[in-house]
């Protein structure tokens, strides 16, 4: 596949392109042959993909606003990784929300909604179509894949756009990067999303980019919040701890569902249903360790599950940025924290690193190349930023220059300069 580096505009066929991640989102037009990112709120480049239905004041809030309200303490409900969700059946189950019955793709409309028109409202245009940006796979099961771009399509046309193609995102992210390269290199973009981590391997040419093969896998940064909680977090609030029958003295290991989803950011919003908060009562009248099964009701009464999840990745990013991270989770009990060493973080996700590390693999020996043929990494998306991401790729492609794009605007600027051609 041939993507020019330089798209003509047509002022007649304007097109947004749209980089609707899993936990940050932005947009961007082509300007003159260039990118132009669009800010969609207080004159930032990129969108917290998250919502809150905030119950005092009935509207739902998007983006940085939605953080604010959560930490806040207001009265709403919050929702965060809802990218995660398409495919899955419940995304077309309504629920009750300010008064309305909405599905979760009524949601991610509304939120797609109000980028097109923060968009307009910046450029003075209006988009009626968008190049969306999406995961080479956003799940292993095929049916479930095809679903996920139907359900997102969907969200698009409610959203109030006429048409929308799609565009994987790391192709999106090389035709970005093209600078990086001489003519005639071999470039692996290595794109590890929220939710996702894709590969694309591409070529780069007088007039344009070559794309010579794509894979992904569903793993990203969320799975890394999810594992780092899993390990370190929810043993304080229970998992593993021994629960007594009922009669008799022998005992069980307390049920790890109610633990895997409050370490899950796309899961957390659903756990503060009656049914869990029961379960986590009927845990602490047989417990052994009933201290950490009242933290549990308490966080589950108090719903403060996201306040954990941003506790959690907080503590990650420090670990990484400085060799050490503190979760604080004084919001459960004071003085409540876990020191967080890079050390344990790196082994914590060596098996989700080298599983990346294996998928960049594939993707090269789908298009018929070797690893030494790769003259260059691009490492784009949030999490590539984590050293442990780019130790594991690096050795499996050790003779390859390593280049750091824009972690978080390379995939919006691909698609902000394809957008134009994305209709031709």
């Amino acid at each position: 596949m041939r993507w020019n580096f330089i798209v003509q505009r047509d002022q007649s066929m304007a097109v947004l392109g749209i980089d609707f991640g899993t936990s940050n989102s932005a947009a961007a037009v082509a300007r003159d042959g260039a990118a132009h990112m669009i800010a969609l709120e207080s004159g930032e480049m990129t969108l917290p993909t998250a919502v809150f239905f905030d119950f005092d004041r009935k509207k739902m809030l998007i983006g940085g606003a939605a953080g604010a309200a959560l930490l806040a303490g207001d009265e709403g409900r919050y929702m965060r990784a809802l990218k995660s969700l398409l495919g899955a059946p419940l995304m077309r189950e309504k629920r009750n929300l300010l008064g309305e019955k909405l599905d979760f793709i009524d949601i991610v409309s509304r939120f797609l909604g109000q980028v097109k028109a923060a968009a307009e409202a910046q450029t003075g245009e209006t988009f009626t179509r968008a190049l969306s940006g999406r995961p080479v796979r956003f799940h292993p099961d095929d049916a479930r894949n095809a679903q996920a771009e139907v359900d997102l399509r969907e969200a698009y046309m409610r959203a109030g756009f006429e048409d929308v193609a799609f565009m994987y995102e790391p192709e999106a992210a090389a035709l970005a990067n093209r600078e990086v390269l001489a003519q005639g290199d071999l470039g692996l973009i290595v794109d590890i999303g929220g939710g996702t981590s894709d590969f694309t391997l591409f070529r780069n040419g007088a007039d344009g980019i070559d794309i010579l093969g794509s894979y992904g896998v569903r793993l990203g940064g969320t799975d890394f919040d999810r594992i780092v909680s899993l390990e370190t977090v929810m043993p304080l609030l229970g998992r593993d701890s021994e629960i007594r029958h009922a009669f008799g003295n022998e005992t069980h290991t307390a049920p790890t569902t109610i633990f895997n989803d409050l370490a899950t950011w796309q899961k957390i919003q659903f756990l503060y249903a009656p049914d869990s908060r029961r379960l986590a009562k009927d845990l602490l009248q047989y417990a052994v360790e009933p201290a950490k099964l009242e933290r549990l009701i308490s966080v589950l009464d108090d719903e403060l599950g996201h306040d954990i999840a941003f506790a959690v990745e907080a503590g990650k990013i420090g670990a990484n940025t400085t060799g050490a991270g503190e979760i604080d989770l004084r919001v459960i009990e004071r003085g409540l924290a876990v020191v967080l060493q890079a050390q344990t973080v790196e082994e914590l996700l060596l098996p989700s690193t080298a599983e990346m590390a294996q998928a960049a693999l594939v993707t090269v020996a789908q298009a018929g190349a070797l690893p030494e043929d790769v003259t260059h990494l691009v490492f784009v998306g949030g999490s590539s930023l984590m050293q442990v991401t780019r130790t594991a790729l690096g050795a499996v492609f050790p003779s390859a220059q390593v280049h750091h794009g824009s972690a978080l605007t390379a995939i919006v600027d691909g698609l902000g300069l394809a957008a134009e051609g994305a209709f031709a």
